[in-house]
């Protein structure tokens, strides 16, 4: 009983998903800025990063195909599951 309420305000604490990403892995990754890779090392392992940087996703924020390290450090990332990302959607603040 207290597993099942504990699962449905954990489902509760996640921001709403506006759109699902699917990642892929392409012949020429797109490339990655090195912000977002200062942004990463403290966070992440470097093979899982190296990985990270040879996958892409089509971001529908940015409208083209970025890495998903680049996805990963943005704001709008949520989670992904099973070789999909959930993005917020919001937009981004000018750089």
């Amino acid at each position: 009983m207290r597993e099942s309420r504990d699962q449905t305000q954990m489902s509760e604490d996640l921001p709403q998903t506006k759109f699902v990403v699917e990642v892929t892995v392409p012949e020429k990754s797109p490339p990655t800025p090195k912000q977002c890779v200062e942004d990463l090392k403290g966070a992440v392992g470097g093979k899982q990063l190296a990985r990270m940087k040879k996958e892409a996703v089509d971001c529908p924020v940015l409208a083209k195909k970025v890495s998903f390290a680049q996805c990963f450090a943005c704001p709008n990332f949520i989670r992904r599951v099973k070789g999909k990302v959930d993005c917020r959607g919001l937009p981004l603040a000018p750089a």
